[in-house]
């Protein structure tokens, strides 16, 4: 593949210095206008490869299409997703990708913050990457390769296979989303316009992982109502908004139902935000369980603590709202059994031990197997997400267009 036009390292080192992240409280579609930026070099990108429909719509979405080179007419269109945007956690402004060629097995200490060092112990992935290139960040921002590795991917994958008509493939369509660590990747996908029998997502991990599953995922919206007066005269009167939420907080469980405590198929209760005054208070969560019914216990579980919290205030209310953000797409996957197999397949024929495995997460897969289009993830090499120790490997991304490329030729033979 050194007859690319630039490489997919060329391309992530040119990416990830777009600052694009995502913002949870904006209202907006895309909820950062900055994250257009990528995707405009990216429609330019596209065109200059010979993709003529490569578009950037209102809503932030890139569609494009490389058109089938078969002679099967029943070659289902298969789409390649990535997300351009970052996560809102860690500032993703400035980004000073660094390579550190032939990784020596040693822990990593980034050079702009000292204090941010990336220890083998934490990370038993980098036993696997000993004489590898891994691109880190300079330790004041995240990376960006989650999911810039997987847009990355798809871009040379799309690349390779315009530049070798030999390799044999149906129509195949790109989407670009934003927002997706917000939570509303696929709101504003037009599924019409996408028009593809089935997808992949390249937004995960580890070299060689298939995920086919993910958690079920709602949002919690907590709205309390205190008692509010004059401080010098609250005696017996006040009812803090705040202290309710604090309290309310408080009564969760230390060693279990949480992110810090759960692993495997354990699901969690999280709380993301807080803010108000004695009057009011907000505070939001995330619910994750692999089945519905463990996503309703936990938010079952979540009203009896608020209304045994306000037991102790009697002149307090709070109203609980539920805004469900995705389901497991096993439920829809395990009636496309060939879509799973197919990229099973693709990530042999590069040479990988395909490891099947469900993700304590989600994607825009996840969404858009229940819109219509089944659509497992698969790896882009990209760890650490969403911290100033994400790193990823030169080989891993190399690897991940392989599969891409593998897996577009696999659709087209298994096709009659």
């Amino acid at each position: 593949m050194t007859d690319y036009q630039y490489t997919v390292v060329d391309r992530f080192l040119r990416y990830v210095q777009i600052d694009t992240q995502s913002d949870p409280q904006s209202p907006t579609n895309p909820s950062t206008e900055k994250q257009k930026d990528l995707s405009r070099v990216l429609v330019a990108e596209l065109h200059a490869m010979g993709i003529a429909d490569a578009e950037l719509d209102e809503w932030g979405y890139v569609y494009a299409t490389i058109p089938a080179n078969t002679d099967k007419a029943d070659v289902p269109t298969i789409c390649f997703c990535s997300h351009v945007d970052t996560s809102p956690d860690v500032t993703g402004a400035g980004v000073k990708p660094i390579i550190h060629a032939h990784y020596d097995g040693t822990d990593l200490v980034l050079p702009d913050d000292t204090a941010q060092v990336i220890r083998v112990v934490d990370h038993p992935d980098l036993a696997e990457q000993i004489g590898n290139d891994i691109i880190t960040a300079s330790g004041t921002t995240l990376l960006g390769a989650d999911n810039k590795a997987g847009v990355a991917e798809i871009m040379d994958a799309a690349n390779y296979l315009l530049t070798h008509p030999d390799i044999k493939h149906g129509r195949i369509r790109l989407l670009f989303t934003p927002d997706e660590e917000v939570g509303r990747g696929t709101e504003k996908v037009d599924m019409a316009k996408l028009d593809a029998q089935y997808g992949y997502t390249i937004d995960g991990e580890s070299l060689g992982t298939l995920e086919d599953e993910t958690f079920s995922a709602d949002a919690v919206s907590i709205q309390i109502h205190g008692v509010s007066t004059h401080p010098g005269f609250a005696k017996g009167k006040l009812e803090n908004a705040l202290k309710i939420a604090a309290d309310l907080l408080s009564s969760l469980p230390k060693d279990h139902l949480s992110p810090e405590t759960t692993e495997d198929r354990h699901g969690f209760v999280h709380p993301t935000r807080m803010d108000g005054n004695q009057d009011q208070a907000t505070v939001e969560f995330i619910i994750r369980d692999f089945t519905e019914v463990g996503l309703l216990e936990k938010e079952t579980y979540l009203q009896n603590q608020l209304n045994e919290v306000l037991k102790q205030y009697p002149n307090s209310s709070a109203t609980l709202t539920v805004h469900q953000q995705y389901r497991n797409m096993k439920q829809v996957l395990d009636a496309h059994p060939a879509v799973v197999e197919n990229a099973l397949e693709a990530l042999r024929r590069s040479g990988l031990s395909a490891r099947q495995r469900s993700i304590r997460g989600g994607t825009d897969g996840s969404r858009l197997s229940f819109m219509g289009l089944p659509c497992p993830n698969i790896f882009a090499g990209e760890h650490a997400f969403h911290s100033r120790q994400e790193w990823v490997s030169v080989q891993d991304m190399q690897h991940a267009v392989d599969v891409i490329v593998n897996v577009a030729q696999v659709w087209e033979e298994r096709s009659s």
